[in-house]
């Protein structure tokens, strides 16, 4: 997550062969329509996701929580904002709809139409928390401990997340505390 734009990371290392054999084994076996990757900031949600996408035979539709959180403080918000408007539409064969965030003004802007038909994939802070409604959902979390994730963090956003990276993790672990999409993941990878 970066203070203008929020993109793919560059700098986090691929996940290993081993850890996508286990993610693609898991998805060979349940064929879901819906996919969460969670966990907190640094972890390598990002890099698993497109990794997930590019390789997944059923050409999944990525969408990044970067993308829909209302600022600093939108975790809570934004999953909240998946899991009332975008998924129950995909899930029922409907066009669902992403309001963006415009980082650099601290604004809603128009996003974008996703279509029904594709697997949908959810990645970011708070994931399981937007498909909390979707029992047939597949929830992997990714972990890292909390020193190693710090540091990938804030080299991969060039230092634009240093100020915010207290308060990120901060409301990161009220989300846990307050049991934000609290079920068991299906599947745990670790960095």
């Amino acid at each position: 997550m970066s203070a203008t734009t929020p993109g793919p990371s560059t700098t986090m290392p691929a996940p290993s062969a081993a850890a996508l054999a286990r993610v693609h084994e898991l998805l060979r076996r349940r064929r879901p329509t819906l996919v969460a990757i969670d966990g907190p900031s640094g972890a390598g949600k990002t890099t698993l996701a497109e990794s997930v996408a590019a390789e997944w035979c059923r050409r999944p539709v990525l969408v990044h929580l970067d993308e829909v959180y209302r600022g600093w403080e939108g975790l809570d918000e934004g999953a909240e904002e998946l899991r009332r408007h975008l998924v129950p539409a995909i899930q029922a064969g409907r066009v669902g709809r992403v309001r963006g965030w415009d980082w650099s003004r601290s604004r809603v802007v128009d996003g974008r139409s996703i279509r029904p038909g594709r697997p949908l994939v959810i990645e970011g802070c708070g994931a399981f928390a937007a498909v909390a409604d979707q029992p047939g959902a597949v929830r992997i979390l990714v972990a890292a401990p909390l020193g190693e994730r710090r540091s990938r963090a804030l080299r991969r956003d060039e230092g634009a997340f240093d100020p915010y990276w207290e308060l990120w993790e901060t409301q990161w672990r009220r989300h846990l505390a307050r049991g934000r999409g609290g079920v068991v993941p299906d599947l745990v990878i670790r960095a």
